[in-house]
């Protein structure tokens, strides 16, 4: 593995994680305080625990866990989708958010994981 290719893996890494942070700050906020499904906050809540247990499993950059994960945020892409479309005001808007970072994230965890297969022998 040459120079470059390192530090794009590194740049990677700390992308997925901050992506992933993100998802579960905004997350928090979103059902929380800012638009929650019911006053005073939700259990929907909750669906930011996968992502903030991710945090230290994809930190140790396996390809692995990159891999199961390139799945898993597709979840957090989806609902993201679905409230942007059914959801109206702030919550569509948080919504959207939601949705670019899942992208930004999903983009991020393929690109790891193709930087980090070696290289075709001929």
């Amino acid at each position: 593995m040459d120079l470059t290719s390192h530090r794009s893996r590194a740049l990677l890494l700390k992308l997925v994680l901050v992506c992933f942070l993100a998802l579960v700050v905004l997350g928090l906020l979103w059902e929380l305080w800012l638009a929650p499904l019911r006053p005073g906050g939700s259990m929907l809540a909750l669906k930011v625990l996968p992502a903030a247990l991710a945090l230290p499993v994809l930190r140790h950059g396996r390809v692995r866990s990159f891999q199961w994960w390139s799945m898993g945020i597709l979840l957090y892409l989806c609902e993201g989708l679905v409230r942007a479309s059914s959801d109206s005001g702030l919550s569509a808007t948080l919504a959207l958010v939601q949705t670019l970072i899942s992208i930004i994230a999903y983009l991020a965890i393929l690109l790891y994981v193709r930087t980090s297969r070696p290289a075709a022998q001929h």
